[in-house]
């Protein structure tokens, strides 16, 4: 029966193939990264030049691949035997990962779900073992490593109530394809309830926690913050609040915050970030619109008495929330589901977010119960918790206290993951 489901799964997989591509034409007029590598998603990679073992990493984008920044180091010092190829599905995402590994990694994009592409990219590749970050699970992909012994770990799992609704729908492809599933370290036992539920069995399931809690801040970025919190004040000593990641619907929700907060506040500074770099001069444009002087990080601006920096660069974003005074984490105020507020956590930085949170449940909880982080329903709300940490040095100073606490112990999944992935391998 499975095999039927996921024939049909597949079938309807091949019909929507032009469509899938004419929409990489569509993102490739916004992003031209898009134009390149398409064989690749279609299983054709180019050679691996070495005779070693292969470890295969899956992360999606940008958020998945910072997240397995420290596993990928992690396994290269204790397989330094092996070879790692690191695989994802956005341009942004094949950045970072060149930025962060460089050539200590092999790179693609991962294979498309169709069965010849994954059997093109299985057969040539060889993989010893699939590891896949957080969410990124497909049918076709799974049962092929199962069918080849290929032990599959997902790792930092996380499944939202709303994902775990969604999966339940398609049960019948889903229980099969979790069933194959070797390991699963999941971030909370919440998550790892859903996943048993929808056919994951209980031994193979590991509550780690959240990886996402091991970042680590080096000196080079410590030192880079430092610089920018220099430039970014100036001789005024100007209050920074930076909005970070933000997406589509919510960049005007900003302005209109950043407006009602500069009425009350002597000069500010905002750090806008948008999340997808195809949306950069779009960002760009809204800001100038809303008669706001913007300044440009790629150009190398001088911040000076600009009222916004647009931060339209890769790569920087860890060192920016070491450079303000307030951080709201986007993706928060429309349903994408937020995205990383651990990493202004760990800087000891004050959280602001919208409410649409479940892609970080559990780090929310654990921000809000703790004091180090308020949600915005709204531009009204947004301004008066910024307007009233700026005013507030001690209020802003004990709630990033708090938020470095929370983040130093919640440290420990790193190992645990390790540990799994260990064994799973020993296993083998």
């Amino acid at each position: 029966m499975d095999r039927l489901l996921r024939l049909i799964y597949s079938v309807i997989f091949y019909l929507l193939t032009p469509f899938i591509l004419v929409r990489l034409l569509y993102r490739a007029i916004k992003a031209p990264a898009y134009r390149s590598r398409w064989a690749q998603r279609f299983g054709f990679v180019s050679s691996v030049p070495t005779n070693k073992q292969l470890i295969w990493l899956h992360a999606v984008s940008v958020g998945e691949t910072l997240a397995a920044v420290p596993l990928v180091k992690a396994l290269q010092e204790k397989y330094s035997d092996h070879r790692l190829i690191v695989t994802c599905m956005t341009p942004t995402g094949s950045e970072r990962i060149r930025a962060a590994f460089g050539d200590s990694v092999d790179h693609s994009y991962a294979p498309y779900d169709m069965p010849d592409s994954v059997a093109r990219f299985l057969n040539h590749v060889k993989p010893k073992i699939l590891i896949i970050m957080e969410t990124e699970l497909w049918p076709n992909i799974i049962a092929a490593c199962h069918k080849r012994n290929i032990p599959v770990v997902l790792a930092n799992g996380r499944l939202s109530k709303k994902s775990a609704n969604a999966y339940e729908r398609i049960q019948p492809l889903v229980r099969p394809m979790l069933g194959q599933l070797t390991a699963v370290a999941a971030q909370h036992k919440d998550d790892g309830a859903r996943f048993t539920e929808l056919g994951l069995a209980e031994s193979a399931l590991t509550v780690t926690g959240n990886i996402k809690f091991d970042l680590s801040l080096n000196q080079v970025t410590k030192q880079k913050a430092e610089h920018l919190l220099i430039d970014w004040r100036g001789s005024c000593d100007r209050p920074i609040l930076l909005a970070a990641s933000t997406h589509r619907g919510e960049d005007e929700i900003i302005l209109e915050a950043f407006t009602k907060i500069k009425d009350q506040i002597n000069n500010p500074l905002l750090v806008l970030v948008p999340r997808h770099p195809e949306r950069f001069n779009q960002v760009a444009e809204l800001c100038s619109a809303a008669g706001f002087s913007v300044a440009k990080r790629s150009a190398k601006d001088l911040v000076g008495s600009a009222d916004i920096l647009l931060g339209d660069t890769m790569g920087e974003l860890m060192a920016f929330f070491g450079a303000c005074d307030i951080a709201f984490v986007g993706g928060s105020l429309v349903p994408t589901g937020g995205h990383n507020m651990i990493e202004p956590a760990a800087w000891g930085v004050p959280v602001l977010t919208g409410p649409h949170l479940f892609n970080f449940s559990e780090a929310s909880q654990l921000l809000l119960k703790g004091d180090a982080m308020l949600i915005c329903n709204n531009a009204d709300q947004l301004a008066e918790h910024s307007t009233e940490l700026f005013q507030n040095q001690h209020r802003r100073a004990e709630m990033g206290s708090s938020a470095r606490r929370i983040a130093e112990a919640n440290r420990g999944a790193l190992g645990k993951l390790v540990a799994l992935i260990e064994r799973t391998i020993n296993a083998i």
